[in-house]
């Protein structure tokens, strides 16, 4: 492992993550430098675990959503370990799928058969019941080594930081957008009914609660429709 080499690499990522103009592109980024600079790693992709049910974000390779739906139907796997521990380890590395593998044997047979050789893992965040992890992948039995996995965390420490700032910034910006909608419907509701601003917000929210619809949808079909109704 060339150490220098791949501090170069490292500090080129992170410009490139701050980069980003999205979630999105962020996570791409992120699982393509896994593949470019973790040794021994065919395929990338963040595991997302909602409770019992995962989702797959920027896969590099389709045997990445292969394994990830494997994990949620069989419960069982790497990841729903971390998610059941959360003040535990928050690496792992499954050197050999070659061999039996008593943490899930229901999991790495099947997974063997997907074509995973060896794999390793890196939790980007946990909160309430949710779990993002960075999951890494080869082919070869044994392909990664403790510098593999060294690399891999440091990329993953990056990554939980750029993952974050980009999760925050997107929610800020759903922020902005919703209330812009909810005062842009409040004041149509205004002008339209004669209304103040509290009894205009008084008609969104209680809308919004008798037909168990988002504040934000409501306000959204006012903008659209020009009415609650």
């Amino acid at each position: 492992m060339d150490w220098g080499r791949f501090a170069q690499q490292m500090a080129s990522m992170a410009r490139d993550l701050l980069a980003q103009d999205s979630v999105h592109a962020t996570l791409e980024r992120i699982t393509h430098s896994a593949t470019e600079l973790v040794e021994g790693c065919d395929a990338a992709g963040i595991l997302m675990l909602h409770g019992t049910m995962v989702e797959t974000l920027a896969p590099t390779e389709k045997l990445v959503v292969d394994s990830d739906q494997l994990q949620e139907r069989l419960r069982e796997g790497p990841c729903f370990d971390a998610a059941r521990n959360v003040e535990g380890e928050r690496v792992f590395r499954i050197a050999d799928f070659t061999r039996e593998q008593p943490q899930w044997p229901a999991y790495a047979p099947q997974a063997r058969a997907l074509g995973v050789g060896s794999m390793m893992g890196f939790l980007l965040f946990t909160e309430d019941e949710e779990l993002g992890a960075l999951n890494l992948y080869s082919r070869k039995p044994g392909a990664f080594t403790e510098a593999s996995e060294l690399a891999g965390w440091l990329l993953a420490s990056h990554a939980a930081v750029a993952f974050s700032s980009a999760r925050t910034q997107a929610q800020m910006e759903r922020a902005v957008a919703t209330r812009h909608t909810i005062g842009e419907a409040m004041g149509i509701l205004m002008g339209a009914h004669h209304l103040t601003e509290e009894q205009a917000f008084d008609t969104l929210r209680r809308f919004s609660q008798e037909n168990n619809i988002k504040l934000h949808e409501v306000a959204r079909r006012v903008c659209e429709q020009g009415t609650v109704s």
